[in-house]
C-alpha cells in the first residue's frame, strides 16, 4: 500500500460503482405472498416479483421504462388483486403478477404518478400533471373508460390512498409557496358515483395540516376507522391516528426523532399497518440512524422490533396483509442497499442486492455520527467516516472531503454511499454536513434555513473542518468541499466567500444564478427560493449575494465542474456561466458536460468518468499539490 493518503488501491472503482443497480420501491401484492420491487438498471425502470421461494422474474421487460412522471418522480406503481399498475412512458398499465403482455390503462396524456387501486381491483386514482396543472385522476382498471379529474384545485398533491371499502380517498395537498415539508394538509375526499358509476368527489374536507404544519403518508387502518398520517406539529415527525367515527386525533409517537421524511419524490412510505389492524410499524430516525419499531393500538404502546439491527438507514418499509412480513430497502454504511424481508420468527430474507457485495465489513469505513458548534456557538451535526483502518497506517494526517446534501431540505443517513467508500478506501477521511435547514433534527433545526440559505450550509460545513482538526482528525490544509444541486450551490459559495479555505472543490449541477433558478426550474421548486431566500422584488439584493456567478471573481481556488445537458432543475447556464469565469481568469479547473443526463447520473459511463475524472483531479490539485 502507498504511504500517501489518497493514492491507495482501493477495490471500489469506478466501474465497479456504475455497475450496480438502484433499488427505488418495494411493496407487498394484497395476498400477501408476491413481492415486487422497482430498480433502475442504467436509465431503465424494471420491475421485479418474487413469489414465496421461487426465483424472481422480471414484469417489464426494455420496451417500456418504469416510473413516475410528476416532480422528481417516484411512486411508479401500486400492486393489489394479483395485478401491478405501474407508470411508464406516459402512460398508466396494468399487467398480471402471473405473467401476460401489459395493458395501457390511459392515454399518452401529461404525468403519472402514485397509482392507487381500489380494494375491489376495479378503479385506480393516480396523480396526473399537464402544462403545470396538477390535480388527483381516476380511471377503470380495465382502461375501457376515458380517465376523469376526481380532486383538483391545489397546486400540488401526493400519496393518494383508499378507505377500505371504497366511500373514501386522502391524499396530502399543498400550495405554492410552501414545500411540502413547510405546509401541506391532509384531505379527505367523500366520493359518490357519477352517472356512469365512476367514483367522484362528493365532499373534500382538510382533515388536519395549514401552511405551517407539514403532514406525510396518509394511510387507512384494515377496518377502516382510523386515518394515519405524519404531522410536525409537535416539532418533530410524529405519527398520528385520526379516529373517523369520533373526529378525535390521537398522536402515538412521541421519541425525539423523526418519523416521516421530506416528500422530495411521490410514493414515500416510513410506516405500514399489520394486515389485522392491531398494530403499525414504522421508521425511527435518530441523527440519521433509523430502526424499525412496532405500536401496539391496544396496549398504546411502542417497541423496537429484534431482527433487522444490522441494517442503519431502512426506506420504503411495506407490511404484508396476511402474515405482517417487513419488506424495506435495507442498508448501512458497511452493506449496500438490499431489498430484504423479517418475518414474525425474527428470520431475515435478502431477495436482491444492489451489486456483488465482494467486501468484508473491515474494508469499508463506518459511519459515526457526530457533532460539533456552529460559528455562533449552536451545534450542528453530521457523520464522520475516517480512512478505512489497516495494519500499516502511514504517518501524518489524511485529507478531508466534506460532502454537502442537496435539497438544500434533506439528510445524509448512516446507509451505504458509494462516493464516501470510493475516498475512504483510497486513504481520505470524508464529513457529510447535515447542517442547519437539514431534516431528521427536528422541525426548528430545518427552519434555520428559512431566508439562511447559504449561511449555515457554508458556515456549518467550515467549522466542521475546524472540529476534525482540532480533534486532531484531518489535514486542514487538504480538504476539498464536494456536492450537487443544493450542495454544489453551497461549494460554489464556499469558494466565493472563504477563498484559501479549502483546496478544491468538486460542484456537480451546482446553483449559480438564484434569479436564472426562480425563473428556469421545474414546478415543483419554482418558489422554494421564497422560503430559502424570500420574495421578489424586496429581496433582489439577497439574490445577488447568494448568487455566486455575480462573485465568481473571488473562486481562486481549483474545482471540477459536472453537468448534465438535460437538467430541467438546474439548468446547464447555471454551470456554463461559472465555468466562463474560471476560464477566463486562468484558474485551474475542468468542466465536464454529459450529454443526455437530467439531475443526477444515471448511464454507468457516466458514473464510471464521474469518479474517475474527480479522482485524478484531486490528486493533482491535492494530494500532490
Amino acid at each position: 500500500m502507498s504511504d500517501v493518503y489518497g493514492t491507495w488501491s482501493s477495490p471500489i472503482t469506478g466501474k465497479s460503482v456504475a455497475s450496480g443497480v438502484d433499488l427505488r420501491d418495494v411493496q407487498w401484492d394484497s395476498a400477501g405472498e408476491t413481492l415486487v420491487w422497482w430498480e433502475n438498471r442504467g436509465k431503465l425502470g424494471v420491475l421485479v416479483a418474487q413469489t414465496g421461494r421461487d426465483a424472481p422474474c422480471d414484469l417489464t421487460d426494455m420496451s417500456l421504462n418504469v416510473a413516475g412522471r410528476v416532480g422528481y418522480g417516484g411512486g411508479a406503481f401500486t400492486v393489489g388483486a394479483g395485478q401491478v399498475f405501474f407508470c411508464a412512458d406516459g402512460r398508466i398499465y396494468r399487467q398480471a403478477l402471473a405473467g401476460g403482455s401489459p395493458q395501457a390503462i390511459t392515454p399518452e396524456f401529461g404525468g403519472h404518478a402514485s397509482p392507487a387501486v381500489s380494494d375491489d381491483g376495479a378503479w385506480v386514482a393516480f396523480v396526473h400533471s399537464y402544462e403545470n396543472v396538477d390535480g388527483l385522476a381516476i380511471v377503470d382498471a380495465e382502461g375501457n373508460q376515458f380517465p376523469q379529474k376526481l380532486a383538483y384545485g391545489a397546486d400540488f398533491v401526493m400519496q393518494p390512498v383508499w378507505r377500505p371499502g371504497g366511500s373514501h380517498l386522502a391524499c396530502v395537498a399543498w400550495n405554492h409557496p410552501q414545500m411540502p415539508w413547510n405546509g401541506s394538509e391532509l384531505r379527505l375526499i367523500e366520493l359518490a358515483r357519477d352517472s356512469s358509476g365512476a367514483p367522484c368527489a362528493q365532499d373534500i374536507v382538510t382533515v388536519t395540516g395549514d401552511a405551517e404544519t407539514a403532514i406525510f403518508q396518509p394511510g387507512f387502518s384494515p377496518d377502516g376507522r382510523y386515518l394515519s398520517y405524519v404531522s410536525d406539529a409537535s416539532g418533530w415527525g410524529q405519527i398520528y391516528l385520526y379516529d373517523l367515527e369520533s373526529h378525535s386525533h390521537r398522536q402515538i409517537t412521541n421519541a425525539l426523532a423523526e418519523h416521516g421524511t421530506p416528500a422530495w419524490a411521490q410514493g414515500l412510505r416510513t410506516y405500514g399497518w399489520a394486515g389485522d389492524g392491531a398494530s403499525l410499524y414504522y421508521l425511527q430516525n435518530d441523527r440519521g440512524f433509523l430502526t424499525v419499531w412496532r405500536y401496539d393500538l391496544a396496549r398504546a404502546q411502542s417497541e423496537q422490533i429484534a431482527g433487522l439491527e444490522q441494517y442503519t438507514e431502512l426506506t420504503q418499509i411495506a407490511v404484508s396483509r396476511k402474515s405482517d412480513r417487513i419488506a424495506a430497502i435495507a442498508s448501512s454504511s458497511l452493506i449496500p442497499p438490499r431489498i430484504v424481508t423479517l418475518a414474525s420468527d425474527f428470520k431475515v430474507s435478502i431477495h436482491r442486492r444492489r451489486g456483488s457485495e465482494s467486501l468484508q465489513a473491515d474494508q469499508l469505513s463506518p459511519a459515526q455520527a457526530i457533532a460539533w458548534k456552529g460559528d455562533d456557538g449552536d451545534e450542528v451535526h453530521g457523520l464522520y467516516y475516517s480512512p478505512v483502518l489497516r495494519d500499516d497506517m502511514p504517518a501524518g494526517l489524511p485529507p478531508l472531503i466534506v460532502n454537502v446534501h442537496g435539497g438544500p431540505t434533506s439528510q445524509r443517513c448512516a446507509g451505504y454511499y458509494s462516493d464516501v467508500q470510493f475516498f475512504t478506501t483510497r486513504g481520505y477521511a470524508v464529513l457529510q454536513v447535515n447542517h442547519r435547514g437539514s431534516t431528521g433534527y427536528g422541525k426548528a433545526y430545518m427552519d434555520m434555513h428559512r431566508g439562511n440559505w447559504g449561511v449555515y450550509d457554508v458556515t456549518d460545513s467550515i467549522a466542521g473542518v475546524n472540529h476534525l482538526a482540532r480533534a486532531g482528525l484531518i489535514d486542514p490544509e487538504r480538504t476539498v468541499i464536494m456536492g450537487g444541486s443544493a450542495g454544489g450551490f453551497t461549494v460554489l459559495q464556499s469558494m466565493v466567500d472563504h477563498p484559501g479555505f479549502y483546496k478544491a472543490g468538486v460542484c456537480l449541477y451546482g446553483v449559480s444564478n438564484q434569479f436564472g433558478l426562480l425563473m428556469d426550474t421545474h414546478k415543483f421548486e419554482e418558489r422554494y427560493t421564497y422560503w430559502l431566500l424570500g420574495e421578489l422584488p424586496e429581496a433582489a439584493e439577497l439574490y445577488r449575494r447568494r448568487s455566486p456567478v455575480f462573485h465568481a471573481d473571488n473562486i481562486v481556488d481549483p474545482i471540477i465542474v459536472f453537468q448534465g445537458t438535460d437538467d430541467k432543475v438546474v439548468p446547464q447556464d447555471q454551470s456554463d456561466s461559472i465555468v466562463a469565469s474560471l476560464r477566463r481568469r486562468g484558474v485551474p479547473h475542468e468542466y465536464h458536460l454529459f450529454e443526455g443526463e437530467g439531475h443526477g447520473w444515471r448511464l454507468p459511463e457516466t458514473i464510471e468518468t464521474y469518479y474517475n475524472k474527480t479522482e485524478r483531479f484531486l490528486l493533482q490539485h491535492v494530494i500532490y499539490a
